[in-house]
C-alpha cells in the first residue's frame, strides 16, 4: 500500500475541483487512473493505491482520468476531461480509442537515427494541437548521432516557435533539460514510435528502472515494442510521467483545428490564394505552390498536410456514420421495448 498523498501531487487543479458539488465533497472521494487493464483500473488516492473492477454501467475511461468514488469504493461519476488523446483504432475497426487524458504536456519522442521521420512528428503535432496540450519535441540518441544540431535545425523549420531538445535519455544531466515541463503536479505523457527511447527517458527521470526497455533493429533502426499499456508514474520531483506503447499506425479522426495549427504556415498562405476553393495543386495564383517554387515551403510538408486532411476527413466522417448508425439502432431497440410493455399493459 502506498503512503498517502496529496490530490495537487496527482495533478488536482481547481477545473477538477470546480466540478464537485457541495453534497459530494462531503459524500464521494477523488481518484486518478495510473493504469489500465482489461478488467480493472489502478486508481491512486489520496490514502494510496487501489483497484477498481471496470463494469458495464461505466464510461469509457482512460489513463489519466478523474473519477468519484462512494465511501464504499464504488464508481460514482467520472470528472470533465481538461484534454483528451484519443485516435481512430487500428485495423479496419470503426471506432476511436482513447489514449490518455488531463494531459499539460506531451514529449514527442523521435530519434536520431534513420527512424527520423518529420512526417510521422508532424502527424503526433496535429494529435497534441487537437488536444490542446503543449508539445515538446524530444530528440533522442544523442550520444549516437555525430550531428545532433541538423536533426534540432530540421524539426525548428517545422514552427520556429516549437520547443525542441535533443538529449541522450541514458544521461541525467543530459535529460535534466526536460525537468522544466515535469515539475510538481505536472502530468507529461510520451508519444512515439517503437525504440525512440521513450522508456529509457522515463526511467532517466524517475531515476529507476520502472519500464522495460529493449534495444534497436541494427538493419533499420527501428524499434521493438517494451512498453505494452499505459501508465502514470510520480516522479521524485513531483511530476506525472505517461508512457504509451510505440504507435506506428496513428491513424487521425476529426483533428481539423489540430492541423489548422500545425500547419498553420500553410494555412496562412492559403489566405492569399486568388481562388478560396484552391486546393493547392495545379491552380493559378495559388499562393501556397509559389511558396514551394520560391524555397519558401517545403513541397514534402504539403504533401503531408493534404494526406493528414484526406484521413481525418475520411475517417472522421467514418466514425460520425458509425455513431449516427448506433444512435439510429439505440432508438429502435427503445420503440420495440416501449411496444412490448404496452402490448403486456393493454
Amino acid at each position: 500500500m502506498c503512503k498517502s498523498i496529496f490530490l495537487s501531487e496527482l495533478g488536482w487543479k481547481p477545473f477538477f475541483q470546480q466540478q464537485l458539488s457541495l453534497d459530494e465533497w462531503e459524500t464521494v472521494h477523488t481518484a486518478r487512473v495510473m493504469a489500465q487493464h482489461r478488467s480493472q483500473l489502478a486508481l491512486m488516492t489520496e490514502s494510496g493505491e487501489q483497484n477498481l473492477p471496470v463494469t458495464a454501467n461505466m464510461p469509457p475511461l482512460t489513463v489519466g482520468d478523474w473519477i468519484l468514488l462512494s465511501q464504499t469504493n464504488q464508481f460514482v461519476r467520472q470528472l470533465e476531461r481538461s484534454s483528451l488523446f484519443s485516435r481512430k483504432a487500428a485495423g479496419s475497426k470503426v471506432d476511436s480509442q482513447l489514449i490518455a487524458a488531463n494531459i499539460d504536456t506531451v514529449f514527442i519522442v523521435c530519434s536520431m537515427n534513420n527512424d527520423f521521420n518529420l512526417n510521422r512528428i508532424e502527424r503526433y503535432l496535429t494529435l497534441a494541437n487537437e488536444a490542446g496540450v503543449e508539445p515538446v519535441i524530444v530528440l533522442t540518441k544523442a550520444d549516437l548521432c555525430d550531428d545532433p544540431a541538423q536533426y534540432v535545425q530540421q524539426v525548428q523549420q517545422l514552427d520556429p516557435m516549437l520547443m525542441v531538445e535533443a538529449v541522450n535519455g541514458l544521461e541525467p544531466d543530459s535529460a535534466s533539460v526536460l525537468s522544466s515541463w515535469c515539475r510538481h503536479g505536472k502530468t507529461v505523457a510520451f508519444l512515439g514510435s517503437s525504440g525512440a527511447g521513450k522508456s529509457t527517458l522515463i526511467n532517466t527521470l524517475q531515476g529507476s528502472e520502472i519500464q522495460q526497455t529493449g534495444g534497436i533493429r541494427e538493419d533499420d533502426s527501428k524499434g521493438r515494442h517494451t512498453t505494452t499499456s499505459r501508465s502514470l508514474h510520480l516522479t521524485p520531483a513531483g511530476g506525472l510521467l505517461l508512457d504509451t506503447p510505440g504507435m506506428r499506425e496513428l491513424q487521425l479522426a476529426d483533428c481539423e483545428q489540430g492541423l489548422d495549427t500545425t500547419f498553420a504556415d500553410i494555412s496562412l498562405l492559403a489566405e492569399q490564394c486568388r481562388f478560396s476553393d484552391c486546393q493547392h495543386n495545379n491552380e493559378p495564383g495559388c499562393a501556397v505552390q509559389l511558396a514551394i517554387a520560391n524555397g519558401d515551403l517545403d513541397e514534402r510538408r504539403l504533401n503531408n498536410y493534404h494526406k493528414l486532411n484526406r484521413e481525418q476527413a475520411f475517417n472522421g466522417a467514418t466514425l460520425a456514420e458509425r455513431r449516427a448508425n448506433d444512435r439510429a439502432f439505440g432508438k429502435l431497440c427503445k420503440a420495440y421495448q416501449k411496444e412490448k410493455r404496452r402490448q403486456k399493459n393493454g
